[in-house]
């Protein structure tokens, strides 16, 4: 990078910046909403509500779906781009 470019393209790290916290930011709901450990605490959760009384067993059964296909359900793909890509 040449030193004009890199003068020039000061006013846009700000932007680049707060891009790159947004793609952090999408990888880590990802991870989190694919991890097998946080859909067992949410059938444990289920599980443990219908024991109570809280909820009933279809409601109980409506649970288990939703947590179970966000487990079987592949993460949305996207094409990495390395940080010293340009786009244009």
């Amino acid at each position: 990078m040449g030193l004009l470019s890199g003068i020039l393209g000061l006013p846009l790290a700000p932007v680049r910046g707060v891009l790159a916290l947004g793609e952090l930011i999408q990888r880590r709901v990802d991870e989190e909403l694919h991890d097998p450990a946080s859909v067992r605490r949410e059938l444990e959760a289920a599980e443990q509500a219908r024991a109570a009384g809280e909820i009933s067993a279809e409601e109980e059964a409506e649970a288990q779906q939703r947590a179970l296909s966000r487990l079987t359900a592949s993460p949305p793909s996207r094409p990495v781009r390395r940080s010293d890509e340009r786009e244009g």
